[in-house]
């Protein structure tokens, strides 16, 4: 089977869910059980994929899929019980106080909290976490969930402190011929590692300075009464200045300390300078941007939490220091138990169910870690908050309910397509000895494209995450692809190894699962193709300055790496 035709088939469920949630604007719940399907016959009659092992990954995905269903419930739970401890209305109440501007809210809820929240957990759990949190402030659904699913670009490669860079590029990449090679070269693992982090760090920061901008615009345009652009478009700088003060200490961070922490000092930073500029109306243009009133929204941009949360009875009077306790310890418990220097998540680890070898097949493994995963932190974070916040009984009650009513919805979808993602990734063992689906369509587009491939790189691990919805898993995934590529071309592979991190963050933009289960959070279910025809903009956008810059690194300013000098001389016979 030629490579062209691999990529071909390979790219048949992609395409078929593209065409289904997107062109025919099916819900998921539709589509990705056909997808799925046409995933199954294409593995095993064209791949020649081992039966045994198609189920084997199957299971694997339904068990993820579970880790995925239990952050979604813990996030819905925490809201849910916000919603009827009082809480909400007074978060809603000091960021109307900071700014009514709906623009000023989205950057800093969004882009710079949901950042911090990405830095410390990551996994798609901003999105879980900041998308309910607007819809609370009274945000359309549609809109919290194109939001959520914006902020999984720039903070992702660091995020869940570091996993994509530090987990996800040496398990994809690092092995002994490497090693050897790197000491031959006068350089180690680590020095090389770190250089991959300081492209990624600069690289994200150069792009991700505009996402502030593309988020308010974006709004502006698909959920404004104006439908405008401009109107985005006239808050430009202090969206800039929002995105300038996470971007420039997350790239100092990231040069000089290390790939744990970019995602969570530049949030940090960010939000302290920008909610204090918004409260001096720094930058801040003289008009206040809103939406229309809810009772103009079409219908597909509501969603039952919405609803309900107007109908609530006037609740008791808290802090707001109350009320923002249990976010600032989801916060404070994931970038404690994401830190190895205490000890406190391989504590936590020790709790898991593990299936090794699904079925009697190699490698094909799941677990699930119930309290160290976020969902197991926000349940107990809603624990605290029901003796914190004096709650009755029949208040948790009614939280409970809802976030189980709302689970269902996603549970459907998601034992889908997640099966199917593992089934692409797993691909790669079949009677063929051919390389995976996800592989095949890359090297079909690196041998298409031959010396301007820094201009794919990054597209190329968009279309990984897309896939597998993880930074980390294409980073798994494709790491050693696009460095084999760089070495064959005699390109810098340290720097296109970067270009695959910063695509694979900008790729969960439009990660199908990622969609699902952020407008799971918010009780919206059956619009993932109108979420999805929107993020592609900012994805589209990412991938291409990011490979203009691949490019401009590399042929402008002669971006060089001792490994590829080395490897390329050997090739040379010098």
């Amino acid at each position: 089977m030629s490579l062209g035709l691999q990529a071909l088939l390979a790219a048949m469920p992609i395409i078929a869910a593209a065409v289904l949630l997107v062109g025919f604007r099916w819900p998921a719940k539709r589509a990705m059980p056909i997808v799925y399907a046409a995933a199954v016959l294409i593995a095993f009659f064209a791949w020649q994929m081992p039966a045994k092992r198609i189920f084997a990954s199957t299971i694997q995905g339904l068990i993820i899929t579970f880790s995925i269903l239990w952050i979604i419930f813990g996030a819905i739970l925490l809201l849910n019980t916000l919603k009827y401890s009082g809480a909400i209305s007074v978060i809603r109440k000091g960021f109307t106080d900071i700014s009514p501007d709906r623009r000023v809210q989205v950057i800093i809820v969004a882009w710079l909290f949901g950042s911090f929240i990405e830095g410390a957990s990551g996994f798609g759990t901003p999105a879980a976490i900041a998308a309910p949190l607007l819809v609370a402030l009274g945000f359309p659904a549609l809109a919290a969930v194109m939001m959520g699913m914006m902020i999984q670009s720039t903070p992702v490669s660091f995020g869940a402190v570091g996993t994509p860079i530090l987990i996800g590029v040496p398990a994809g990449l690092k092995d002994e011929i490497i090693v050897q090679n790197l000491t031959a070269a006068g350089s180690t693992w680590d020095h090389f590692l770190q250089i991959i982090t300081s492209q990624v760090a600069v690289t994200h920061a150069i792009v991700g300075m505009l996402i502030p901008l593309f988020m308010v615009m974006m709004m502006t345009r698909f959920f404004g009464p104006q439908k405008s652009w401009t109107e985005g478009l006239s808050i430009a700088p202090f969206a800039l200045f929002g995105g300038i003060a996470f971007t420039l200490p997350y790239a100092l961070t990231g040069v000089f300390i290390g790939a744990e922490f970019p995602s969570l000092i530049g949030a940090l930073i960010g939000l302290a300078i920008v909610t204090l500029a918004a409260k001096k109306k720094f930058l801040l243009p003289k008009d206040t941007w809103e939406f229309a009133p809810a009772s103009q929204w079409p219908v597909q941009w509501m969603s039952k939490l919405e609803i309900k949360m107007e109908t609530l009875p006037n609740q008791k009077q808290m802090s707001g220091v109350l009320a923002w306790t249990p976010y600032v310890m989801v916060a404070l418990i994931l970038v404690l138990t994401r830190m190895p220097e205490f000890g406190i998540g391989t504590i936590l680890r020790k709790v898991t169910l593990n299936w090794t070898n699904i079925l009697g097949v190699e490698g094909i493994t799941a677990g699930f870690e119930f309290l160290y995963l976020p969902g197991g932190i926000l349940v107990l974070v809603v624990l605290i908050t029901y003796f914190l916040h004096r709650m009755k009984f029949t208040e948790m009650k009614k939280a409970i309910g809802e976030s189980g009513k709302i689970l269902f919805g996603a549970g459907f979808v998601l034992i889908f397509t997640v099966p199917m993602v593992r089934i692409l990734i797993n691909s790669g063992v079949n009677e063929l000895g051919i390389s995976s689906m996800p592989v095949a369509m890359a090297e079909w587009v690196a041998a298409a494209v031959g010396s301007i491939f820094p201009m794919f790189a990054a597209s190329i691990g968009a279309f990984g995450a897309f896939i597998a919805g993880s930074n980390t898993v294409s980073n798994m995934m494709l790491c050693k692809f696009q460095f084999e590529t760089a070495v064959k071309l005699a390109l810098p592979g340290t720097l296109i190894v970067a270009l695959q991190a910063v695509g694979a963050a900008a790729g969960n933009m439009i990660a199908i699962h990622n969609v699902v289960a952020a407008s799971a959070t918010v009780g919206l279910l059956g619009q993932e193709g109108q979420t999805l025809r929107r993020t592609i903009i900012p994805t589209i956008y990412y991938c291409l300055l990011t490979g203009l810059i691949g490019l401009a690194a590399i042929h402008l300013l002669r971006i060089s790496d001792p490994l590829t000098n080395y490897l390329t001389s050997l090739a040379l016979g010098r």
